[in-house]
C-alpha cells in the first residue's frame, strides 16, 4: 500500500483528496478575545492560590513545557512535587491516588465547535437549561459562565485528587466534602473571596468587568471566564505547516503527504478525526489500555473506565471517549484516555488493530512515576474479564495499518506543530498576585 501512495504523489492521483482536506482556519472560527481579560486569566491560571492547600495551580498540569499537558500518562496533583515526568509524590503529604486520567491538551479550546470537554464529555453546551450547559451539578448549575471552555474549570478546582485537597485539609476540600459547592460559604465562593481579598486581582476584575467595578462581589464565573479567555488566546493554534498548505501558501514533504493521503484515505482516520480541528467531537470505542484507579467514586473498588457510558447510562457508550483534536498531538504524549502509550507510532498501530493492541500492549509504555496506591496501576489488564469487555465495546477496523504506513501517519502529524502556540502568546508570567510560588 505504500507503494500506491508514493506513487500516487508523483503521478497525480494526489489532487482527488483535496475535496477531503477540511477547509482552512480562519478567525470565524473563534471566539472574540478580550486581551485585558486574557491577562488576567493569564495570572490566575499560573497562580496557586485556587487550590485548596495553595500548592497546584491550573498550570502545573498543563504546562507549556509539557504542550499543555504534563508528560504523564496519569497526574499526581494534590500531595505532587515538581513537574512534568519529574512529579512525584511528597513524602509529607502523600496523594491518596493517581488521577484517573490523562491530562487533555488545551490548543483551540476557543473555537465555536467545541461544545462538549473532558474524555467523557460531562459538560456540554446545552441551550435548554438556565445555565446554557449540562453538567454533573445538573439543577445547582449556576449561571455566568462565558462558555463551556469557562465552565470546564469548576472540576479541577472541586476535585480532591487535583486541586480541593483530601477532606478536612483546608476550607475549600471541607466544603466539598460536606457538598457545599454553589452558594455563599460553597467551595466556590470561598475561592472568590481568597482572590478577592488581594487588592491587585481586586483591580484587575474592576477593569475587565464592569460590574465589579460598580460594586458587585468577584464571583466564580468571573474567575473561569478570565481563564478561558486566556487559554483561547495564549493556545490557539492554526500556524502549522498544514494550516499553511491549506491555505495555498505551503508545502509538505513527501513522507507527510503519503502519510496525508492513508489518514484522508484508506486508513480511514478521517471518518473520526475531521474538520479543520481534527476531531468530530464524538465518542468512540477503540479498544485503549485501561491502567490506574479508573473512574469510580471512593466507595466503589472496581479500576474500570467506562467512559461516555458514564455520563449517559448507556451500554452502548461503553468505553467510549471523545475524540481528542489533533493539533500538536506529536507533542501532547503519552496518548490514550489513560495516557498508555508514550510511543505515538505504537499508538497509531494499536489504533488501527484494537483487540491485536490490547493483547500485546507492552506495560513499560506508561509514564508512570513509582507511587504506592491503594489500587494496583494493572487490575483492569490482569482481569481477563475487564480487558474482554474493553476489546468487545472498540470499534472495528477494516485497514490495519503497517509499521512504514503509521511512521508516515507519523509525518503527517508533524506537520500540525505549531510554533506559535506550543510557544505561547503571553507566557509564564514573572510572578501572581498571590506571592506564591509560579510553574516554571
Amino acid at each position: 500500500m505504500r507503494i500506491g501512495v508514493i506513487f500516487a504523489l508523483f503521478f497525480g492521483a494526489l489532487p482527488a483528496l483535496a475535496k477531503d482536506l477540511p477547509p482552512p482556519v480562519s478567525d470565524s472560527d473563534f471566539q472574540a478575545v478580550n486581551l485585558d481579560e486574557a491577562k488576567l486569566g493569564q495570572l490566575l491560571f499560573y497562580d496557586r492560590i485556587l487550590s485548596g492547600n495553595r500548592n497546584i495551580a491550573c498550570s502545573t498540569c498543563h504546562h507549556p513545557r509539557f504542550a499543555t499537558s504534563d508528560g504523564l500518562s496519569l497526574g499526581i496533583g494534590e500531595g505532587g512535587i515538581d513537574l512534568g515526568p519529574q512529579r512525584h509524590p511528597d513524602p509529607a503529604d502523600y496523594p491518596e491516588q493517581r488521577i484517573p486520567r490523562n491530562a487533555t491538551a488545551l490548543f483551540n479550546l476557543g473555537a465555536h465547535e467545541f461544545k462538549v470537554l473532558f474524555h467523557d464529555g460531562r459538560i456540554e453546551a446545552d441551550p435548554t437549561r438556565p445555565s446554557g450547559l449540562r453538567t454533573p451539578l445538573e439543577d445547582e448549575m449556576v449561571s455566568g459562565f462565558a462558555s463551556v471552555l469557562s465552565a470546564q474549570t469548576m472540576f479541577p478546582v472541586l476535585s480532591p485528587d487535583e486541586m480541593a485537597g483530601h477532606y478536612s485539609e483546608n476550607d475549600i476540600s471541607t466544603a466539598v466534602r460536606e457538598g457545599l459547592i454553589t452558594g455563599e460559604g460553597g467551595a466556590w465562593d470561598l475561592i472568590s473571596r481568597r482572590v478577592a481579598a488581594l487588592p491587585e486581582y481586586q483591580a484587575m476584575f474592576a477593569a475587565v468587568y464592569p460590574e465589579i467595578a460598580s460594586g458587585r462581589k468577584i464571583a466564580f464565573t468571573d474567575i473561569s471566564n478570565a481563564i478561558a479567555g486566556f487559554v483561547a488566546f495564549e493556545w490557539r493554534s492554526d500556524q502549522s505547516p498544514f494550516d499553511a498548505y491549506l491555505r495555498g501558501v505551503g508545502q509538505l514533504p513527501p513522507p507527510a503527504l503519503a502519510g496525508m493521503t492513508l489518514f484522508y484515505g484508506p486508513a480511514g482516520c478521517s471518518a473520526c478525526h475531521s474538520g479543520p480541528f481534527l476531531t468530530d467531537q464524538s465518542f468512540h470505542a477503540m479498544g485503549e489500555p485501561q491502567i490506574g484507579p479508573g473512574k469510580a467514586e471512593r466507595f466503589e473498588s472496581h479500576s474500570r473506565d467506562v467512559g461516555r457510558m458514564r455520563v449517559t447510562n448507556d451500554p452502548r457508550d461503553a468505553y467510549a471517549f471523545r475524540t481528542p483534536s489533533l493539533r500538536n498531538v506529536t507533542e501532547t504524549g503519552p496518548w490514550g484516555h489513560a495516557g498508555a502509550w508514550s510511543d505515538l507510532t505504537e499508538f497509531l498501530l494499536h489504533h488501527s488493530n484494537p483487540g491485536e493492541g490490547l493483547a500485546g500492549f507492552d506495560r513499560a509504555e506508561p509514564v508512570l512515576p513509582e507511587m504506592n496506591v491503594a489500587k494496583p496501576d494493572w487490575v483492569v489488564l490482569d482481569s481477563a474479564e475487564e480487558s474482554d469487555a474493553i476489546t468487545a465495546a472498540a470499534e472495528k477496523s477494516s485497514y490495519h495499518l503497517g509499521k512504514a504506513e503509521a511512521e508516515d501517519i507519523r509525518a503527517f502529524l508533524l506537520t500540525l506543530k505549531d510554533p506559535v502556540a506550543l510557544a505561547g502568546r503571553l507566557g509564564i508570567p514573572d510572578r501572581v498576585p498571590s506571592g506564591l510560588a509560579v510553574d516554571r
